[in-house]
């Protein structure tokens, strides 16, 4: 049985989309006086909206790149309403967009202290150099993740690809951390 409930909150999704089609950025950008534009400084377009709050980076190619969500559904959601303003305003979309999840960041507080030390030698696929970097890099085979431990029990966990892989790694590597007897709860009287 778990000695402490974590607790674990989605900070950015990144989620790209592809349209397979060849997009004007320069009639998006007339279209959209808001819009971020600058091709000379980069080769996409910024467009924010406000509700999910996220920003979608557009290609010329049809690619797009949309980070700020705190949800999958958030994410989707985001880039669906992207290529929807895009329509409405007269730029011509022929496909669906096809959504992927690149990665999911989360932050995890666990409400003990981890002994990176001895986790050190006790976990597998795990760097610490406390003179470079004051948390432990751990990669988590199954799910590929990776997490970023730190000696106060909070952690990062980056490169899941659904929200419910974020939940299984945090799970586990908690359930880790207490057999090897890694992590100190702090005594409740």
């Amino acid at each position: 049985m778990r000695k402490s409930k974590a607790l674990t909150r989605i900070e950015n999704i990144v989620a790209t989309a592809s349209l397979n089609q060849a997009i004007d950025l320069s009639s998006i950008a007339r279209a959209f006086p808001q819009i971020e534009y600058r091709p000379g400084l980069f080769p996409g377009l910024v467009f924010r909206l406000k509700k999910p709050k996220t920003t979608t980076l557009i290609f010329r190619t049809g690619s797009m790149v949309c980070t700020g969500a705190k949800s999958e559904k958030d994410s989707k959601r985001a880039l669906n309403k992207v290529v929807e303003e895009l329509r409405n305003h007269g730029i011509p979309i022929y496909n669906i967009p096809l959504i992927k999840i690149q990665n999911i960041v989360a932050s995890v507080i666990l409400g003990g202290t981890v002994d990176l030390e001895n986790a050190v030698s006790k976990l597998r696929r795990v760097m610490y150099e406390p003179e470079q970097f004051p948390g432990a890099i751990y990669r988590m085979e199954d799910p590929n993740v990776v997490f970023l431990i730190f000696s106060t029990g909070k952690f990062v966990c980056v490169g899941a690809k659904r929200e419910g892989e974020v939940y299984e790694a945090v799970k586990k590597l908690q359930g880790i951390l207490e057999e090897n007897k890694l992590i100190f709860y702090p005594e409740r009287g």
